[in-house]
């Protein structure tokens, strides 16, 4: 699907049942829809035409997330553990452009700031673009052109690399054009955390997105009620 800015957009929500400290949390309730659900359906705020889909692993036990997007959502499925290859793989079998990367476990993506982030890195032309180290931990995104996932996955075989998928570009700044986004002095919170890893986070996920005043609790809503909470 070509949007407005004559591209494919892919957003790539990477999902798996396996975690060490919190086993099989992309499918835990949080007032009244499983976290993985709360990423999908922000996204039908963006303003910017879109391609979701959700990319989990080949293992038998993401059979279950590969079952819960059926009918919901696109989903493609790839290697567990070298997740960069994953990415690559989605983007070419979906022939995306761009591949904006999100994580389930993140249920509070502003998206506002997504549309924001998109139009910076397609006008400015850059490579890689993130919105990191102002907005809350968990809250920002990143979004990268298919060139420059296909040359880290090509140049980039340390494990880290492989793990995440951002940090053969990130650690190579001269090999790439990247853009950061500035972000409204109300939603800067770098201190605060507002990802899912932990049994006390999705605690505390479930207690904001129970106080949200509309459909979906926002950056500066989450802020307040964090500061309240201390």
């Amino acid at each position: 699907m070509l949007g407005r800015y004559g591209v494919t957009i892919g957003v790539v929500i990477q999902a798996r049942m396996g975690s060490s400290r919190l086993p099989g949390k992309v499918l835990r309730p949080i007032a009244g829809r499983v976290l993985l659900d709360h990423v999908i359906g922000r996204l039908r705020d963006l303003q910017t035409p879109v391609e979701v889909v959700v990319a989990t692993s080949t293992e038998p036990g993401d059979d279950i997330v590969a079952a819960h997007c059926k009918g919901r959502v696109n989903c493609f499925r790839g290697s567990e553990l070298d997740v960069l290859d994953r990415y690559v793989s989605c983007a070419q079998a979906n022939r995306f452009d761009h591949v904006l990367r999100l994580t389930a476990d993140n249920p509070f993506t502003d998206i506002e700031e997504l549309d924001r982030l998109i139009a910076l890195h397609l006008v400015e032309g850059y490579d890689y673009t993130h919105a990191f180290g102002e907005l809350p931990i968990g809250v920002g995104a990143e979004i990268f052109t298919f060139s420059a996932l296909l040359e880290s996955h090509l140049a980039g075989h340390a494990p880290n690399h492989r793990e995440h998928v951002n940090e053969y570009v990130q650690e190579n700044p001269d090999l790439f054009r990247i853009g950061r986004l500035a972000v409204p002095a109300r939603k800067k919170a770098p201190n605060l955390s507002l990802t899912v890893d932990t049994p006390a986070d999705y605690e505390r996920a479930c207690h904001l997105a129970e106080k949200a005043k509309g459909a979906w609790l926002t950056t500066e809503e989450a802020i307040l009620l964090c500061l309240r909470s201390v």
